[in-house]
């Protein structure tokens, strides 16, 4: 298997970003229109106002955050960072659910398959990236 070109790489990256800010997207309608059976499925309870307000700031605020910036970084493959920051705003994700596991154990069921798929999604972004342009000056 050869070496990607640099607008192979591109091309596949703002891809990868466009798929990403579509099933962020998604995700935050699907918490919106049923959130009660969102939560049910990630194991939380939504308790009183303050249990939605916070299932709504995380599930649906923070879900259009990494998808408009999933979305800018596809459009503008020019500045390399606007990807990263996605990465590692959607690698975050299954290394807190790791801390967590410490104390609690590992996710279970379809929230293991979610963990596994932002790994794959923020580790993909990162291999991606445009070479030549370090991460860090």
């Amino acid at each position: 298997m050869g070496e990607t070109t640099p607008s192979r790489r591109q091309h596949l990256r703002s891809q990868l970003l466009q798929v990403i800010a579509t099933v962020n997207s998604l995700a935050a309608l699907s918490a919106m229109l049923d959130p009660d059976r969102m939560a049910t499925m990630m194991g939380q309870f939504l308790v009183g106002v303050n249990g939605y307000s916070q299932f709504y700031a995380t599930h649906v605020g923070v879900r259009l955050a990494i998808a408009g910036l999933a979305l800018l970084a596809a459009r503008r493959g020019d500045q390399p960072i606007l990807g990263d920051l996605a990465a590692l705003f959607i690698l975050a994700q299954p290394l807190g659910r790791i801390v967590a596991s410490f104390a609690i154990g590992l996710p279970q069921g379809l929230l293991f398959v979610v963990s596994g798929i932002e790994v794959l999604a923020g580790l993909a972004l990162l291999l991606l990236r445009p070479r030549g342009k370090p991460l860090l000056p």
